[in-house]
């Protein structure tokens, strides 16, 4: 997905009106337009502002390869990298303990799906 439509999907998401967006970033409704068609690519410094504001990572907003992990919560993103730098021990925990409530959400949404 290039970056023009990850803007605009998460500001729709947001119910955000381009405006409003570039009120919060320091620009024009207009500006945000052209980012959103793909006639302008926003300079690093705007790309991050845009990040911030919709509190994903200036990765996921920016890699139009897809090839970025799809994690575009940060905070999500913050505990993955602390949980990182854990031993090998407690990873293996910690890991073991998400994929049994994984597991089970997953179960629990597919049992719910066909009731």
């Amino acid at each position: 997905m290039l970056m023009g439509d990850k803007i605009q999907k998460l500001r729709k998401e947001r119910g955000w009106s381009q405006k409003h967006l570039a009120e919060m970033i320091g620009t024009s409704g207009p500006i945000i337009g052209r980012y959103e068609r793909g006639e302008m690519t926003p300079s690093v410094e705007v790309a991050k502002k845009l990040a911030d504001s919709f509190n994903v990572t200036l990765d996921y907003l920016v890699d139009d390869m897809d090839s970025v992990a799809d994690i575009k919560d940060k905070a999500m993103l913050q505990r993955l990298t602390d949980i990182e730098k854990l031993d090998q021990e407690d990873k293996k925990t910690i890991v073991h303990v998400i994929d049994s409530l994984l597991r089970d959400a997953k179960a629990k949404k597919a049992y719910s799906s066909h009731a």
